[in-house]
């Protein structure tokens, strides 16, 4: 009888995850710029842009600006799209997720397109955003994706995009 190999502890297999995710929001300089991070919890991802005045568009509102808050859905969505894809590769064990650094990450979804509905003001305030994926396919995906600040129920906007996916016939 063989013995099976001890399964890893549970902190190093989060650590790991936590390092992967990180690698891909750390290697878009404009994720940077704006300050959006992402929260895991399992295969969850939540989107945060905390407040800067950078982000402001209308000082006498103030509100956030809606090129902001269009970028922020957008990355958002590819985000999702990319952990979905991701997350699949490393739970079937054909990705460790040690081998993704800065010089070593997968290629991203390229946006065909992206409709934002502005369903009111944004706030100078943190914000958050979550993404589902409809449907991802070989070549293309759909990704929908809601954003709130104080309260879940009261969207500030919403947006779908459909995207062009990676080769990943190359590994």
């Amino acid at each position: 009888m063989t013995k099976r190999a001890k399964p890893e502890p549970v902190q190093v297999v989060k650590e790991r995850r936590d390092a992967a995710l990180k690698a891909i929001v750390h290697g878009v300089p404009y994720i940077q710029f704006l300050g959006i991070e992402f929260e895991r919890r399992g295969d969850e991802l939540t989107a945060v842009l905390p407040f800067d005045e950078k982000l402001i568009g209308n000082p006498m509102l103030p509100a956030i600006h809606g090129g902001v808050t269009a970028a922020f859905l957008e990355v958002a969505a590819i985000i999702e799209l990319s952990w979905s894809l991701i997350w699949e590769e490393m739970e079937s064990g054909r990705l460790d997720p040690k081998t993704l650094d800065p010089n070593h990450l997968p290629r991203l979804p390229k946006t065909i397109d992206f409709t934002v509905d502005y369903l009111r003001t944004g706030l100078p305030r943190d914000a958050y955003a979550r993404a589902r994926v409809n449907r991802s396919g070989r070549r293309y995906a759909s990704v929908h994706v809601e954003a709130w600040q104080d309260n879940r129920s009261r969207l500030f906007a919403q947006g779908t995009g459909h995207f062009l996916m990676p080769d990943r016939s190359d590994g």
